[in-house]
């Protein structure tokens, strides 16, 4: 009986261990992506007769920075512990199913925040007096597209990151029964 569950485990640990290796590359990707989406962002600045122009000026584009930073360093010590082979653990599923959610959003926000500046820096806004800045600042402008859209790159990573994790979750552990004691009522979470 104790040489069957050994195989079986074994067995699990060598189907796992190829599906490991693609979770630990999916995770370092976004982080490569995040480092060049950051770096690109932090060496934009344009200097010309009508002044300057840095990434710092404008929230959202340190936000984007920010946030490429913190999914950078999320995804390298996400990949580190996925990449580790040990045994699965419910607690380990829902945190990563946790962060994977909420990283998802934060880099969603800040590319969807920066292309909504890039937007109004291309096109200008004549109501409030905005005018096209990508006219005079277009090496700073082409810069900060290719950021948004090196971030937009690193959303869809995380959006698959965190649909490999539901999966993970859910597949694996069963949703929990709850009672209610005194009233003989018992709900069943969906069996799957």
């Amino acid at each position: 009986m104790g040489l069957m569950g050994s195989t079986t485990d074994e067995k699990e640990e060598a189907a796992s261990s190829p599906m490991r290796t693609a979770e630990t590359i999916l995770r370092l990707v976004p982080m490569a992506l995040c480092i060049s989406a950051l770096v690109l962002m932090l060496k934009n600045s344009q200097t010309n007769d009508f002044g300057s122009l840095s990434y710092s000026d404008l929230c959202a584009f340190r936000y984007l920075v920010h946030a490429n930073g913190i999914c950078a360093g999320y995804s390298l010590l996400s990949a580190v512990i996925v990449a580790m082979p040990r045994p699965s653990t419910m607690s380990k599923a829902w945190t990563f199913f946790f962060l994977d959610q909420v990283l998802t959003y934060i880099i969603l926000a800040a590319a969807a925040v920066s292309v909504e500046v890039l937007y109004l820096a291309r096109k200008g806004d004549t109501s409030i007096t905005w005018s096209a800045v990508c006219v005079s600042f277009g090496g700073f402008c082409h810069k900060a597209t290719a950021s948004a859209i090196i971030t937009f790159a690193v959303v869809a990573c995380y959006i698959l990151l965190s649909l490999l994790s539901s999966y993970k979750l859910f597949s694996r552990f069963s949703a929990p029964a709850i009672s209610y004691p005194g009233k003989d009522i018992e709900i069943a979470g969906c069996q799957g």
